[in-house]
């Protein structure tokens, strides 16, 4: 009998990654492409998933059994009733300032969507710009539904910044009498059965036509799957932006922080602005790798610079108005290098100071991933100003992906 296989497909910032496992949860095999166009775009995700599933070797299109996908927690795009994007998604780290007082007032007891950062900020721009007569889905869920043919669903963590509520299994009252209740996606479980793929998507790709689609999760909770993350573990995401968690007692309805639930544990977390994303900025893969060698992690550079991707942050404080501190810059490469790993890694310190006061205790060692995680220098600056042991995890989020298409109900 030929083995089955378990796909992960998993969309960041910058592009797209699949995972294939087989029944023995080993990885098979995986390939990563960039996005043609802008994030944005969802033409962009449509392109690189349609030639992630070209390059699959034919025996693993016609055993792909289940297949989830995960994608950026609060990246919000509009379609119509067919599922065809309106225009440009809304992505995760755009602040829309103008919806405070509708906010509060749809808001009573959901403090954390309050923020300019929330889906629900997006989703009253999006409704502004195309009216009422549209579908509200985050960038995960629109994907799901591309595969099915069918955007009615969305996965219940994808959705925690639009106001669903994971304790209750409902939207907020205020919801209930609104024009645009309608736009908001029937809610599923992460890692549930949704549906078979669409018979001519599965002829156009030749895959399995009996291939499973699963109720996938946010990227940074495929992460967390990933590690296997124990109750004194912490979590890093080195991505494009940074991203803690840590499993908690009870969930914390707070600005800036997302109580997830995954393997029946609650999960707090927070993602800064800040990130990789801002030293690709400045540097190449290439040049981030050779000037961090003529790093000395040991010392300290005494430039205090708050390296922000762009202006605004959500975590660790909640402000939209934040400005980067990019400078001074030195003449030494290196050492201007050596001040941004040092200004990420005091974001990151902040960020794990706030989830010790929420939850009342630090993580014993952090788990790192993410293309940050693979260097030294950094990680070694991050332990001399964090002062936690840190470890690096090798497995992507998309193999964690893979994983909840494996273990679905």
């Amino acid at each position: 009998m030929p083995d089955i296989f378990f796909g992960g497909l998993d969309f960041g910032t910058s592009g797209a990654r699949i995972s294939i496992i087989n029944r023995h949860k080993e990885l098979i095999y995986s390939n990563s492409v960039h996005y043609k166009y802008r994030f944005e775009n969802p033409n962009s995700w449509i392109d690189s998933c349609s030639k992630l599933l070209d390059s699959l070797p034919i025996e693993v299109k016609s055993y792909l059994d289940k297949l989830a996908i995960s994608g950026t927690s609060g990246t919000l795009t509009a379609c119509n009733k067919k599922g065809e994007p309106l225009g440009e998604a809304i992505p995760y780290n755009q602040a829309c300032n103008e919806y405070k007082i509708l906010l509060e007032s749809l808001t009573s007891e959901e403090e954390h969507l309050r923020t300019p950062y929330s889906s629900l900020a997006k989703a009253l721009k999006l409704i502004d710009k195309y009216g009422t007569n549209i579908l509200l889905r985050h960038q995960s869920d629109w994907i799901t539904g591309w595969f099915l043919k069918d955007w009615t669903h969305g996965e219940e963590g994808n959705n925690l910044k639009l106001g669903w509520d994971l304790k209750k299994e409902s939207w907020p009252k205020s919801y209930l009498n609104t024009s645009w209740q309608k736009c908001l996606p029937r809610i599923i479980k992460s890692g549930e059965i949704i549906g078979q793929v669409n018979f001519d998507l599965a002829e156009r790709f030749n895959l399995n036509k009996k291939l499973i689609l699963i109720s996938g999760t946010t990227d940074s909770n495929a992460s967390l799957i990933a590690t296997g993350l124990g109750k004194e573990d912490g979590l890093t995401i080195l991505g494009t932006t940074i991203v803690v968690k840590k499993i908690i007692n009870n969930p914390i309805k707070e600005k800036g922080i997302t109580s997830h639930r995954i393997n029946g544990d609650w999960i707090c977390g927070g993602a800064s602005n800040a990130g990789c994303g801002i030293l690709s900025k400045f540097f190449s893969d290439l040049e981030i790798k050779e000037l961090s060698r003529q790093i000395n992690p040991s010392k300290n550079t005494s430039l205090n610079l708050l390296p922000l991707n762009s202006k605004g942050e959500r975590f660790p404080v909640n402000n939209p108005n934040l400005e980067p501190i990019l400078g001074p810059r030195p003449v030494s490469d290196s050492l201007y290098l050596h001040a941004l790993f040092e200004g990420l890694a005091k974001i990151e310190l902040k960020g794990w100071e706030k989830l010790g006061e929420l939850t009342g205790s630090l993580p014993k060692k952090i788990i790192t991933l993410g293309g940050g995680s693979k260097n030294p220098q950094w990680r070694k600056i991050r332990e001399k100003i964090i002062n936690i042991p840190i470890v690096s995890c090798k497995k992507t989020t998309s193999f964690g992906t893979a994983l909840l298409a494996i273990n679905a109900k």
